[in-house]
């Protein structure tokens, strides 16, 4: 199979890629290397001992859509390629509209005039808002997002829907990530986050290393058992297994279909940090700051429909995302630009 990776060089994407290629399958990536770097495509090809084949550019160019499409026989598309800062969008809407929405229209009108509808989206727990009900299932309430962020991701997923509805031949996978992290047990790659980090493992690992002097802390007055946050955090290995079996699922099931990819727990900020501490042998710096526009109480999965439909559940906990994030950013201190 023929498969082109949006934004495949990212955090996720590169993850994926090397799942891909594991699993036999040829590769197209496409990015822009906004928020990412050739290295991480060149310690894929390390690991797996097999590359992918690069177009740099922008998801929302026509133009090189088209002759990529022209091209290559794809037989489907795993879509990574966006802005993803909840804080940054609510400073910069408008960018996370046009790359986020924009680009995804683009991409579809690309395909479908290349005779391909077999799409995987990258979508987020964000689109369910600030919840109260817990565990978020696929049938959840949406339509309040708390973010800019957020509110662009499920506007792309509504017209992923309508398209979906007007044409039978679209089968598509909605994937609603909760918190990814860890990276590959390699230490080879990982998340680098271009500027300071938005999340909070990506984050506390920096300091950790001593590129930053304190984790903030946005709020411990939350609702919440110690008063911070609480997130279902997914290790990035069982996130793009889950890619993976979504795509399988397509190629038998077609319409429009949509998973929550989470593990079923929730763990607050205090767990994570306590967690890092262990990892790493001593107190991690970290300071109370007031809570910061977009963010969330509350949020895990209920992984259900996810282990009916394809077979997929996250067989990794908070301790290994840990360990696997810090091995990360221990051995590569800089990120990618060491």
């Amino acid at each position: 199979m023929t498969i082109l990776l949006t934004g495949g060089a990212g955090y996720i994407g590169s993850h994926v890629l090397l799942c891909c290629l594991e699993a036999g399958h040829e590769v197209i990536v496409l990015d822009n290397f906004t928020n990412s770097s050739p290295r991480a495509l060149e310690r894929v090809h390390e690991i797996t001992g097999r590359a992918a084949q690069l177009y740099r550019g922008d998801v929302r160019d026509a133009a090189l859509l088209g002759r990529i499409f022209a091209d290559h026989k794809v037989d489907a598309v795993l879509h990574f390629a966006g802005l993803k800062a909840v804080g940054e969008s609510v400073e910069k809407p408008l960018d996370y509209y046009d790359v986020n929405l924009g680009g995804s229209m683009t991409l579809a009108r690309a395909m479908a005039a290349a005779g391909v509808f077999r799409l995987v989206f990258s979508s987020t727990a964000s689109v369910y808002g600030d919840a109260e009900v817990m565990p978020l299932t696929e049938t959840s309430a949406v339509g309040q997002p708390a973010s800019p962020y957020g509110r662009s991701k499920l506007m792309v997923e509504q017209m992923l829907n309508d398209l979906c509805a007007a044409d039978p031949r679209w089968s598509v996978a909605v994937l609603r990530y909760f918190n990814p992290a860890g990276a590959h047990p390699s230490g080879r790659i990982g998340e680098d986050p271009l500027g300071t980090p938005a999340n909070l493992i990506p984050y506390a690992v920096q300091v950790a290393v001593g590129r930053r002097p304190a984790l903030a802390v946005f709020g411990d007055d939350y609702p919440t058992p110690d008063g911070t946050g609480v997130h279902d955090y997914i290790h990035v290995m069982d996130l793009a297994q889950g890619h993976l079996a979504a795509m399988r699922y397509l190629a038998e099931q077609p319409g429009h279909h949509l998973w929550n990819l989470g593990t079923g727990h929730g763990h607050s900020v205090r767990d994570v940090i306590h967690g890092l501490e262990a990892v790493i042998g001593r107190p991690l710096p970290h300071e109370i700051a007031p809570r910061r526009p977009g963010d969330t109480a509350q949020c895990w999965a209920d992984p259900a429909k996810a282990a009916a439909d394809l077979g997929w559940r996250a067989e990794r906990g908070l301790p290994e995302m840990l360990a696997d994030h810090w091995r990360w950013q221990r051995d590569n201190p800089q990120g990618y630009g060491a």
